[in-house]
């Protein structure tokens, strides 16, 4: 069984030129900074398929392996963060599977304990070593 998180941007006026840009750039960013090739990572659906309303709307797979879990939801929560504040009068929604993430306006969209570097290193197959900064408080993952 697996969890995706979803993401979806809903308002009355479909996207400017300019919306589409930004998300574009967004994306594109995500995918060149994204640490692992082989897992899924943000994923934008093809807007001619949104129902009426829907600006914006997508889905990430979560990894299976423990070790790669947090990086993961910290990277994509955080260019769905960049994707809210490029749409800042959308409606959002964004949720791994039953659970809604909540928005802080100056965090963005987070999970406790995902930068948690300790958390990391535990999740870790390679332990501790693997995850630099664990143990001495001071590591956080992602940008």
């Amino acid at each position: 069984m697996s969890v995706s998180l979803y993401y979806t941007a809903r308002r009355a006026t479909p996207l400017t030129e300019s919306e589409s840009a930004a998300v574009a750039r967004v994306v594109a960013a995500h995918r060149t900074s994204f640490p692992y090739e082989d897992e899924e990572s943000l994923y934008v659906y093809d807007p001619r398929t949104a129902e009426p309303g829907q600006v914006l709307d997508g889905s990430t797979k979560m990894p299976f392996d423990p070790g790669r879990l947090l990086p993961v939801i910290a990277h994509v929560l955080d260019s769905v963060t960049e994707l809210r504040r490029a749409l800042p009068d959308a409606e959002w929604r964004v949720h791994m599977d039953d659970l809604d993430v909540a928005w802080d306006e100056a965090e963005g969209y987070a999970l406790p304990g995902m930068r948690d570097a300790d958390l990391a290193a535990e999740l870790s197959p390679a332990g501790r070593d693997a995850v630099p900064g664990a143990s001495d408080g001071r590591a956080t993952l992602g940008p």
